[in-house]
């Protein structure tokens, strides 16, 4: 069995050692041609499973993407226009909100003007009547304090003249208080 076992390794190295002359077997000339035919097939096929298969794939890929873009940007700019036009409606609804808000402002503004000079008006209407009925309270005050003064001068006129010692008549004294009241 060593014998065996020897042999095989002795016909190992023989082998070994053979190929090692030879060299690489890509660069030995004797397998140049069926290396080139090998290469070209390779090459034919995967330049036609390319052409056929993957390349049609890969630019529908490339074209829905495209697609997909240039869907997506024109959504975008129909969407822009529509913000742009909402914030214009937007704009004028707050425009327009404003104004009538004003507007009713002013409403209520006249509205507490016209209540605040109807209130003044009857407020000085009932002024002036109550200084009218002062006024004629005041004219009948001051007539009676005239009649009351007159009554009062003509009695003290008569007293007078009766301490005086003389007599007057009421016609004489009655000339002559009027005469002096009227200055």
């Amino acid at each position: 069995m060593a014998t065996d076992t020897h042999g095989a390794e002795t016909h190992a190295a023989d082998a070994a050692h053979a190929a090692a002359e030879a060299g690489m077997p890509q660069l030995d000339f004797a397998t140049f041609p069926n290396q080139i035919f090998w290469l070209l097939v390779t090459l034919v096929v995967i330049y036609f499973v390319l052409s056929k298969i993957a390349l049609p794939r890969i630019s529908s890929v490339l074209a829905e993407r495209s697609g997909t873009i240039m869907n997506d940007i024109s959504a975008a700019e129909e969407l822009k226009l529509k913000a742009k036009e909402a914030e214009e409606a937007y704009n004028a609804a707050l425009a327009e909100a404003k104004a009538k808000a004003q507007q009713i402002a002013g409403e209520a503004r006249a509205a507490i003007q016209a209540d605040l000079d109807a209130a003044t008006a009857k407020a000085d209407a009932q002024i002036a009547a109550k200084a009218a009925e002062s006024e004629k309270a005041i004219a009948a005050i001051r007539d009676g304090a005239m009649d009351s003064v007159k009554d009062v001068a003509k009695e003290t006129a008569k007293e007078l003249v009766a301490a005086m010692g003389s007599t007057a008549d009421g016609r004489t004294i009655n000339a002559a208080v009027t005469a002096r009241l009227k200055g």
